[in-house]
């Protein structure tokens, strides 16, 4: 799995007009991929690692705050673009796989505590958010792996 962190002060997503999912900062955006072979095991030390990198303002988490979450599922984490100028998909799960793996990732903040907001899965979205900072992180499940 691969999950981009954004420190935020606001954040919502909207579908067809309609706001699906949205936080009040101080708070985190979370940009959520999944590939072929992730595991339950990925999502938990994930959902650790976020709901407890000391990435807010003073260094504390969002565990120490209490900060509203939302999760944004993104296939294009796993573009490929390493040939000609076409990203290539074929590192992202398929729907039947990556759905069931960001819900649990979902889930898995919000046994830590954490309030979460979402996206809507597989929909055409608008993200909008303010970067606080701006702090941006990547965190890739396969680091772990190595």
């Amino acid at each position: 799995m691969r999950v981009v962190v954004q420190r935020v002060t606001r954040a919502s997503v909207t579908v067809a007009g309609e706001v699906v999912g949205s936080i009040d900062g101080p708070g985190l955006c979370l940009l959520v991929g999944a590939t072929h072979d992730d595991t339950q095991a990925d999502v938990d030390r994930l959902a650790d690692k976020v709901w407890g990198l000391r990435i807010m303002r003073d260094e504390l988490s969002a565990a120490d705050l209490d900060a509203p979450v939302l999760v944004v599922s993104q296939f294009t984490l796993y573009a490929d673009v390493r040939k000609g100028r076409r990203p290539s998909w074929n590192e992202a799960a398929p729907g039947a796989v990556s759905e069931p793996l960001v819900d649990a990732f979902v889930a898995a903040l919000r046994a830590r505590g954490a309030r979460v907001a979402t996206g809507r899965f597989g929909a055409d979205m608008a993200v909008e958010l303010l970067n606080d900072g701006p702090v941006t992180i990547l965190l890739d499940s396969a680091i772990w792996s190595r």
